[in-house]
């Protein structure tokens, strides 16, 4: 029963959420609405031509996407070499002062409230495997987990969802259909295309990360409005200070 219950513990408390890209997909999709939004909003605010909104607008989604993804890739990689790292020093470890690690091990789940016999057990579980010791030593000690995605992937999920997002603020400018439905005011409808999509991405980032879903989706919405009014209001100014 006492086995029983120790490894139970162990599994549940090794669990990590799977997020897989979801992580990039999320942020990348934030960042590529956001700034594509802002762009459109200031070159409306500026009074540019929809020509010149569609150019500005390409622009930035293909260069800012490559940019992010760039950064996505080193950060993802950053992380592997690190935990890499710092996992062959607690591989050490545990080949050559397992007293001291395992030690280390009856501290950590101490610390979680377990006390006697069911620790002795949870410790005799997690170090009678290597690996899984290791990795509980990462865990317990360093607070860090591997990462699941690979810094291409992680670089090309990044790009993929800051151009599926981001393109949306344009769609009224870009495609026939939606400019005869938008008529004189295709911002409107960038606000509201764009809008939708936030609350998408709000709502996926709650299940991913495990929180409440109306802090999310209007923590999301609220970022991508103020960064529209604010680019808006400069293209405004900027415009009219410049003409005059």
């Amino acid at each position: 029963m006492q086995d029983q219950e120790a490894k139970e513990f162990h599994q549940n408390h090794s669990k990590r959420p799977n997020r897989d890209f979801m992580r990039e997909f999320i942020y990348g999709g934030v960042d590529g609405g956001v700034t594509t939004f802002a762009v459109v909003a200031g070159a409306t605010g500026a009074q540019f031509d929809n020509i010149v909104i569609i150019i500005l607008g390409l622009a930035n989604l293909v260069a800012d996407g490559f940019s992010m993804s760039v950064g996505s890739y080193l950060s993802v990689k950053s992380q592997f070499e690190k935990y890499q790292k710092y996992q062959q020093y607690e591989r050490w470890g545990v080949e050559n002062i397992p007293e001291t690690e395992m030690e280390e091990i009856r501290s950590i789940y101490y610390k979680k409230g377990l006390r006697g016999k069911v620790l002795e057990k949870v410790v005799e579980v997690i170090t009678s495997d290597k690996d899984v010791w290791v990795e509980e030593m990462m865990r317990g000690e360093f607070d860090m987990t591997p990462e699941q995605n690979s810094p291409l992937n992680a670089s090309i999920i990044t790009f993929m969802s800051f151009i599926m997002i981001g393109i949306i603020p344009l769609l009224p400018f870009l495609i026939p259909g939606l400019q005869q439905l938008a008529g004189q005011t295709p911002f409107m409808l960038t606000c509201v295309l764009t809008g939708l999509a936030f609350i998408i991405i709000g709502f996926t980032k709650s299940q991913v990360n495990n929180t409440s879903r109306t802090s999310a989706i209007f923590e999301t919405v609220l970022l991508g409005a103020v960064a529209a009014i604010i680019a808006y209001f400069a293209g405004y100014f900027l415009e009219s200070l410049i003409v005059k």
